[in-house]
Formats: C-alpha cells, structure tokens, sequence
C-alpha cells in the first residue's frame, strides 16, 4: 500500500517525518512531495532517508518517458498533504496545477486528506474557508488544525493537528474494511446556542464530548462520517466531514439536507427546546424591575425524524436527572428510536463535561443493558456495538430483534 505525503511551506512541515514513520509501522509505503517553499524549511534529505524513496519537488525531476504525475497519482492509495497551507488549498479548490504537488491533485482518482496548518487569521479569512467549504463539497477530506499558541506568536486555531491524529484519520481510509464499511453515517454533538440580542443566549452545559466520541469510533469502524456539531472547545474527529452550526433551526437545517442518504444517525447533541421568539438587534438594558423573555418550541429534530424515517437507523439520546430508565423508554417510543442511550447526569463524575460516562442502552423493545461508568470513548464503542447488532438482517441480539 502506497501513499503520497504532499508537504508544503510552513514551520510544521517538520512534523511531516513523524507522519511518515507512523505510517511506515503500519507497512505502509510513502512517497514524499515537496513543494519548492516546503523545502526552505525542511530538507528533502530527511523525507528520502525515512522514505527510501526520491523525494519528488519539481514537474521535471524526472527526465524519463513516463509521466510522473501520472503514473504517482495511479500507483498509490491516497494522497496525504500534511501541512497543507492556505496556498496550496487554494490551488486545488481553484484547479490551479503549477507546481507537481497541485497537478498531482488534478489527477489524482484516489482519496485525498488535507491537514492544514497557518496563522489563525489567515485560517479565519473568507477566501480560505470557501476553499475548504469548496474542497470538502468535492469529497476532500480535513484534518482540521488544533488551537493554541502558534510560532508568529498568537494564539488560535490553525496549528496542525498532532501526527497521531492525522495517521489516524489516514487510517482510517486506508484500510476501511471494518464492520461498518460502506455505510453512511451521520452524528449530531454538542449544545446549541439560542440568542437574546448581541450579547447574550440561551445555551447548555453539553461539552460535544460524547458525540465526538461517537463520530470516531464510526469512522475507527470504516464509515463514512458527516458530524454536524453545536460550538464545542473541540477538534473535529479526523477523517470526519464535519459541519459546524450555531442554532437549533441550524440545526435542523443541516441535517434535514443529510439525513436520507444515512443509513445510521445518532442524535447526540443537546438541542435546545426553546428559543426566544424575539431577537433584538441591540443589547436588552439592564432595567430596575423584572424582565421577561417570550420563549417559542424548537423544531424537536428527533421526532421527526422518527416519524419519517424508511431504512435508517435512528438512535437519540436522553440526559436525565430522574426515573433515568422510565423517561428514556418513553422517550424511545415516542420518538420512534431503534436505540437510545440514557444517562443519569445528577451525578458529579459522569455526564457533561466529564470525559466519563455511565449510561442504559435501550433499545426498541425496552430492553435495557446498563454499563458501568467508562470512558466516553469505551462508550461509543459500546454504542456501535449495539448499533451494528440492530444492522444486522437476521440475527437476535442482546438488545433485542433486529431489522
């Protein structure tokens, strides 16, 4: 198995050799580009040691009959651009090929991953998100960037993710024949954020910890993974399409555009069920008697889906302080959910926040499995468990019969 390594110019071009020898102990074999500006700031000599193969830096390196671009697009499984600057996805979005690394791009039929890496601003500006927004649109998947402090001395997102969590996301396509292979999955995480006026809003507790958790493990298993997340202090999952969204009606809105085409959703963010009914445009002043704020219903995303789903799989969530089983049966049945997962969240090491949790799976028959309290990661591989039980045709389960 053979992967491209594209990497471009910027101070964390060195991580690029800690990617490669990762993916080297998982026999894969890496052939390394470099872009001219790349190489100001690590030395081809280090990527082709590691390697044992020429690392390619120009269009004519190669004097041969062969086309290299070509034949390099054809030969290996996945092209990686690990960092990948603004420039340089703003040459794929745009189809601009003037360097090997973007002709590579143009015709390359294979799987490609970004992981950017930039100056926070310059991650913030307009013109490279619409690149981003362009490129993921066309199937390219992002390894978004961590935040923190960065070499020019800011502090934000835009510094690359950390070299286990791009192999991982690399990984995860490159060997996708797990028990989830080829199915379509779609997971909601987070809190919502409902606005009284400029300054402030209505909101929860919810971390994103638990969905994200969720989306991962999916992914870990061979999916193919949309996660549409509330604001969350969070890196996206790697190899995960992730679209970030404010506001219940946001929402709804993102996922009513996604959810047909799935063949699981798992609706584990904490959507808020009210909003104010009024916006103001101004900051709502500080008045000496009692003030009150009209609230409206949310759309309750799950029920519907509930109540129109075909073939999918739909599994909810249910955070509760009290009669924890009880409300989360009703809950199951009322909004038609093959599966939900409760959680006593009264508790003060489990539940939001906490990267800890303790939760009952029922599923729609009212069985229920109570775990002991774990990692959230340990969790979501217990919830996929049971979700691929309900998948299967024909087999009982322990949760009960299945589809």
């Amino acid at each position: 198995m053979k992967v491209v390594l594209g990497v471009t110019g910027c101070i964390g071009a060195y991580k690029s050799a800690l990617v490669l020898r990762l993916l080297q102990q998982h026999g894969i074999e890496i052939i390394p580009v470099m872009t001219e500006s790349a190489t100001q700031f690590l030395g081809p000599l280090t990527l082709e040691k590691l390697s044992g193969n020429r690392v390619i830096t120009g269009l004519f390196d190669d004097r041969s009959a062969e086309i290299e671009h070509i034949s390099v697009a054809r030969s290996s499984q996945l092209l990686l651009v690990a960092p990948a600057t603004a420039n340089i996805l703003a040459k794929f979005a745009s189809g601009i090929a003037d360097d090997f690394l973007s002709t590579l791009y143009l015709s390359t039929t294979t799987p490609v991953m970004v992981a950017p890496a930039m100056n926070v601003e310059m991650w913030n500006h307009p013109a490279t998100r619409r690149n981003l927004e362009i490129l993921k649109e066309r199937g390219v998947l992002v390894v978004e960037p961590e935040s923190g402090y960065q070499a020019c001395g800011e502090e934000g997102p835009g510094r690359l993710a950390e070299p286990e969590v791009i192999v991982r996301a690399a990984l995860a396509v490159l060997q996708p024949a797990g028990s989830l292979s080829g199915k379509q999955v779609l997971v909601t995480a987070g809190p919502t954020i409902e606005d009284i006026d400029p300054v402030r809003y209505i909101s929860n507790r919810s971390s994103g910890k638990m969905g994200y958790a969720v989306a991962a493990e999916a992914a870990a298993r061979g999916a193919r993974v949309v996660l549409i997340s509330g604001p969350t202090n969070l890196a996206p999952p790697g190899g995960v399409e992730t679209v970030q969204v404010r506001s219940a009606a946001e929402m709804n809105e993102a996922v009513e555009a996604r959810w047909e085409r799935m063949d699981v959703v798992v609706k584990a963010a904490a959507v808020a069920d009210h909003t104010p009914a009024q916006v103001s445009p101004q900051k709502i002043k500080k008045k000496e008697s009692s003030q009150s704020i009209e609230l409206v219903p949310t759309v309750d995303i799950l029920k519907s889906l509930g109540k129109r789903k075909t073939s999918q799989l739909l599994v909810g969530f249910a955070a509760e302080s009290e009669r924890v089983v009880e409300n989360a049966r009703l809950k199951c049945q009322s909004k038609g959910l093959d599966l939900i997962v409760a959680n006593d969240i009264s508790g003060p090491e489990a539940g939001f926040r906490s990267d800890q949790n303790e939760v009952v799976l029922i599923d729609r028959t009212g069985h229920a499995e109570f775990l002991p309290k774990m990692s959230k990661a340990d969790v979501a591989a217990r919830i996929w468990d049971a979700i691929e039980a309900l998948l299967k045709p024909v087999e009982v389960g322990s949760l009960g019969t299945h589809r």
